[in-house]
């Protein structure tokens, strides 16, 4: 049995899934399993239509797919910061923010701080950081 065949197959097509199969993929055992989701999914997944389930699953703890919604939330961010809110509503993403440091935890607080540093200074956007996990695997409060 592959990788693959051991994986979440709830999806109807993983490229574009429904709020209720992202929020059931990241309650299943192998929501971790990256490696068996498409190329770049957590690109094509960090948008309008799905960034409400993310934020619900990054804000709940016991989520095993908490640090994959994050890290979303983070290119959810970036999108929307270096597009000029072209790419999503800048109230939207300041609803978050502002749920974030109300409700969240530290690692909540600490993306709802990055999120208006970014929004501030444009140019403390790195690739890395932000679309590439760097500020989920090691969480810092850029200034």
């Amino acid at each position: 049995m592959s990788v693959q065949q051991a994986g979440f197959r709830g999806f109807a097509n993983p490229v574009d899934p429904t709020p209720a199969e992202l929020r059931a993929w990241a309650y299943h055992p192998d929501a971790s399993v990256l490696q068996t989701m498409p190329p770049d999914w957590d690109l094509l997944v960090a948008g309008d239509r799905l960034i409400g389930t993310l934020f619900d699953l990054a804000m709940d703890s016991a989520c095993p797919a908490r640090r994959f919604a994050l890290h979303c939330l983070y290119i959810y961010a970036a999108d929307g910061i270096r597009t000029h809110f072209r790419a999503h509503p800048k109230r939207r993403l300041r609803k978050f923010v502002e749920q974030a440091e109300e409700h969240g935890d530290e690692q909540l607080k600490t993306w709802a701080h990055n999120a208006r540093m970014l929004l501030a200074r444009p140019e403390l956007f790195e690739y890395h950081d932000w679309c590439e996990g760097g500020l989920v695997r090691a969480p810092r409060r850029i200034s």
